[in-house]
């Protein structure tokens, strides 16, 4: 097949971790007899120092035209004032918002071999298969923001439609996996939880009745999560919540250099990343952990090209190469590290 494959790589550790993905992407295709096209593009604070906005409209017209999206990450300490008119994390909302990506999926299915590098037990890490499905475009992130001198006000809304959607997707995820759903809200404060609560139930009742439904409150969820994680198969929250507990799993792989994303609406094409920052303290070290990126092309390959078997392939070699341990920083003991290059390298080896 033919594929337009936008680069978006953004900053820190951003460009080097792209760099590394997009040659097994490249012989992913020529083993399969496959035709990648990859076009690069701004995005975050290079754009910003580029074009003065974190979204130019070549990036977003791009992104509109392609059949997917491979983002690095945005953002850094020359950025980093919460008071600037124009920041890097605007881009990420905004492409989303343009693009229609309302759901947000982050598999977690924590490696064997990288168990010690989590703080968690690993007799509690075991069997953990979970994916949390996180909106992504609804919420306090995008509602109304207010500020004076004494106070200020971000407004939390939720359209019965946005949670319909997301809730479906996520329905349809569990369906196919282990058949059990989690909605988390919180439903004893907050109204718009109330209503998230209402829509679950009778999207549930009336198109999945063969999937399991259980409810959450979000604190409790934050407890059970790393209490007893073995207990849940996907998870289906707010964008906030969503947030907040997808970087809560993360110390169930022991690095987030091992958790990849996607951002999907209802077309084929999504944005795949890894759920990781910009990490600038080490970019440009040639050392940052390449495996989320390389497991964010896996998923790109799944969902917006439907190459299942070119996906699992990536997904092997991974793993291959972890229980080789094949371990950057984040994840070697003191001395045995391997660079971004080496890592990247052990995966293209092993693609078989």
């Amino acid at each position: 097949m033919q594929a337009n494959i936008v680069v978006l790589p953004g900053d820190g550790i951003g460009p080097e971790i792209i760099a590394a993905t997009v040659p097994v992407l490249e012989a992913i295709a020529r083993r399969h007899g496959h035709q990648f096209q990859f076009h690069e593009h701004d995005i975050g604070g290079i754009a910003i120092d580029r074009h003065g906005v974190p979204l130019p409209e070549s990036t977003l017209e791009a992104a509109r035209q392609a059949d997917a999206i491979l983002l690095g990450a945005v953002g850094g300490p020359k950025w980093s004032d919460p008071n600037a008119k124009v920041r890097p994390e605007q881009g990420l909302l905004a492409i989303r918002k343009g693009l229609g990506l309302f759901a947000n999926l982050r598999p977690t299915r924590p490696h064997p071999a990288a168990l010690g590098a989590s703080p968690i037990k690993s007799e509690i890490l075991q069997g953990v298969d979970i994916v949390v499905v996180r909106e992504l475009t609804g919420g306090i992130y995008f509602g109304d923001k207010t500020r004076s001198d004494t106070d200020a006000s971000d407004l939390c809304r939720y359209s019965v439609a946005e949670v319909e959607r997301v809730v479906r997707m996520a329905a349809s995820l569990a369906r196919a996996r282990r058949g059990h759903l989690t909605s988390v809200d919180k439903a004893n404060v907050l109204e718009t939880s109330r209503l998230w609560r209402d829509v679950t139930n009778r999207v549930m009742r009336e198109e999945f009745p063969d999937v399991t439904l259980e409810h959450q409150l979000v604190d409790s969820m934050a407890m059970h999560l790393l209490s007893r994680p073995r207990a849940y198969d996907v998870i289906v929250t707010e964008n906030m919540f969503g947030d907040i507990l997808t970087d809560e799993a993360s110390m169930l792989a022991g690095s987030l250099g091992l958790l990849a994303s996607a951002s999907l609406g209802q077309g084929k094409a999504g944005i795949y990343e890894p759920i990781h920052g910009s990490a600038p303290d080490i970019a440009g070290k040639g050392i940052a952990n390449p495996y989320a990126t390389l497991l964010s092309a896996a998923l790109l390959l799944r969902h917006s090209l439907g190459l299942e078997a070119e996906a699992a392939a990536i997904e092997a070699a991974v793993s291959s190469a972890l229980d080789d341990k094949v371990f950057t920083a984040d994840l070697a003991a003191p001395g045995q590290a391997v660079s971004t290059a080496q890592a990247a390298q052990a995966v293209l080896d092993r693609l078989g």
